[in-house]
């Protein structure tokens, strides 16, 4: 599951975090993996010192990307991390809560990545390092190491170049999470068509290398929904502007809108990186933010099931 959206600040990796934490509560293990070169996924669970200290040099991401090609100097699963604080909080559920950290110097690998693809002229040599530059994060995840897992989640930087891009060919769904103004919405149309035309280019470069004998696959990453965030209530309902805005963005059919938003709560969310616990584990049961998160998670898994059962 690859959360993504074009515009910052609308709640991307709180969202991640919080659906994580609060799947794995049910008794689920989940995976996170912090592809945002700003790292405040990896710094929702561990602090700056922590990441100063025993992750930066060798246990993040960017040791994996950073090869002629990703993995070449390291396996993917060598770089999970149990994150202590919020894994102590889930020990009587059962589940298991795991992430692979982000570090600020993957603001390069877009580069490094397109001077890979770009490094052969001849068409078979460009399909062949087409597929192995986007599908090398799909390649990783196909370790036995991972089929452990009940959910991945990957926090995606906010633009759809080549990192992100490896994400979506490795995901099966896609969640968005938006804010219910014009600008945060502005972009959804436009990230629909661009996702289209990735899984289109993608799958013709599959298609020239299986019918040369070298079998590849399809993908078909689904948008599991559109997620509305940081919502200002009155009334016990979004204001009427953002309800208007909300709405428009069902009318437009592009994507399915979730039923459950989540609302603006900066104290709710607040030291979410300092405890190392993300906020629907550590809030009152009847706290409206907590009370929505905990539904957003039960409708999000109901939403996925309904996706595979129609595959």
């Amino acid at each position: 599951m690859s959360v993504m959206n074009y515009k910052g600040g609308v709640g991307k990796t709180t969202l991640t975090a919080n659906i994580a934490a609060e799947t794995a509560s049910h008794g689920h293990r989940v995976l996170m993996i912090d592809l945002d070169p700003q790292a405040n996924l990896t710094l929702s669970f561990y602090t700056g010192a922590e990441w100063q200290d025993d992750l930066r040099e060798n246990l993040t991401i960017k040791s994996w990307f950073d090869a002629d090609l990703p993995g070449q100097k390291i396996s993917l699963p060598e770089l999970v991390l149990t994150p202590p604080r919020v894994n102590e909080h889930l020990a009587d559920s059962g589940g298991r809560l795991d992430l692979i950290a982000s570090h600020l110097g993957l603001i390069d690998i877009d580069l490094q990545l397109g001077a890979i693809l770009n490094s052969h002229h001849d068409f078979d040599s460009s399909t062949r390092r087409y597929l192995q530059v986007h599908d090398c994060l799909a390649e990783a995840l196909r370790a036995p190491a991972f089929r452990e897992y009940d959910l991945i989640m990957i926090d995606c930087p906010p633009n759809f170049g080549l990192v992100t891009k490896t994400a979506i060919v490795a995901s099966d769904h896609v969640l968005v999470p938006a804010k219910p103004d014009y600008l945060s919405t502005l972009g959804i149309a436009y990230m629909v068509s661009s996702l289209q035309k990735l899984v289109n280019n993608f799958n013709k470069h599959a298609t020239h290398q299986s019918d040369a004998g070298n079998h590849r696959r399809s993908i078909s990453p689904q948008i599991a929904g559109v997620v509305f965030t940081m919502t200002q209530h009155q009334i016990g309902q979004p204001v009427t502007a953002q309800r208007n805005q909300m709405e428009q963005v069902r009318a437009q059919n592009l994507a399915r809108v979730l039923d459950t938003s989540v609302r603006n709560g900066p104290t709710f969310f607040a030291d979410a990186g300092e405890s190392g616990v993300p906020a629907v584990l550590r809030g009152s049961p009847s706290n409206p933010s907590t009370v929505e998160l905990k539904a957003l998670t039960e409708e999000f898994i109901a939403s996925l099931a309904e996706k595979g059962q129609s595959r």
